[in-house]
């Protein structure tokens, strides 16, 4: 792929990228550089089901959040570098294995070569856009008929809050916009006659100690933006990683108390879609990136 100017995502740096490296935010070239390619068994049900997630773990990240749990590949960059033809490979090795669908995580950075590796080979199986949420609607509207299930966090609605742990104090009403395109290409859910999800737009939310006010105004601002038309994801599996210890209210996992408070929010709402046990919070969840 030849050199060029990158504006995919709201930072719009304007970078010059090439195949190997990039000037912009992220300082990733154009090949996609990739972490990890398995099945994954620790998304929501409808996704992982019984057969795992066939998951493209991405290296690289359009954010940069402190208590990053994919911290040593979203902002450390561990992993290796692969043609389009190879990572096109390697989707057809994880449907060949049986996954219910090629999940790809963080994949922003590289949607140029997503877009011509989809191209080459399009899998029989739905195709998920595990995104944290920042994204330009205009972006995503190139991946419509590439992308099945749009699977995007909606971390803040405080911006104050989104600058100091992510450095994007405009995210919250970037992820909205997203969230309502995402959502206009997949209307509203659909699943296979065993529950596994075959279209439709899930919104995460990770609970952040002492942060319960954030995540109580994220999941009103859902409700009102969307009802019951996308489903709800709420997350309970906070653990101090990536430089959480630098800032003191992350470096606890998040209590029961304020576990229940944002839960009993989530129920009065009427919100549709899964909630995460708190014993979920524990780093065995976490991939391990060495392999």
């Amino acid at each position: 792929m030849s050199e060029y100017i990158c504006r995919l995502c709201p930072r719009e740096c304007g970078a010059v990228r090439n195949e190997q490296e990039g000037r912009g935010y992220c300082r990733l070239g154009n090949l996609p550089k990739i972490s990890r390619c398995a099945p994954h068994y620790w998304e929501e049900p409808c996704i992982s089901g019984t057969k795992g997630s066939g998951t493209v773990f991405f290296t690289g990240c359009v954010l940069s959040c402190v208590f990053c749990q994919n911290y040593a590949i979203s902002q450390e960059r561990r992993g290796r570098t692969v043609t389009v033809e190879q990572l096109s490979e390697e989707i057809k090795r994880l449907e060949a294995q049986g996954v219910h669908n090629i999940n790809l995580v963080s994949p922003t950075p590289y949607i140029e070569s997503i877009i011509r590796c989809f191209e080459l080979y399009k899998p029989k199986i739905p195709v998920v856009y595990n995104t944290g949420g920042y994204e330009k609607p205009e972006t995503l509207r190139r991946l419509e008929g590439i992308v099945d299930i749009y699977l995007p966090d909606m971390k803040y609605a405080d911006a104050e809050l989104a600058k100091r742990l992510s450095s994007c104090a405009d995210y919250p009403k970037r992820a909205l916009s997203a969230i309502k395109e995402m959502l206009r290409q997949t209307g509203a859910p659909v699943f296979d006659g065993d529950g596994i999800m075959q279209k439709g737009t899930i919104v995460r939310h990770l609970i952040l100690p002492q942060h319960t006010k954030n995540s109580i105004a994220v999941l009103e601002l859902l409700k009102r933006e969307f009802g019951r038309d996308i489903l709800v994801s709420l997350m309970g599996q906070y653990i101090p990683m990536g430089r959480a210890s630098e800032f003191k209210e992350l470096g606890r996992r998040i209590t029961a108390r304020e576990y229940d408070k944002v839960l009993a929010k989530y129920e009065e709402l009427d919100l549709d879609g899964y909630v995460q046990e708190l014993s979920s919070a524990s780093e065995s969840f976490v991939p391990d990136f060495s392999v």
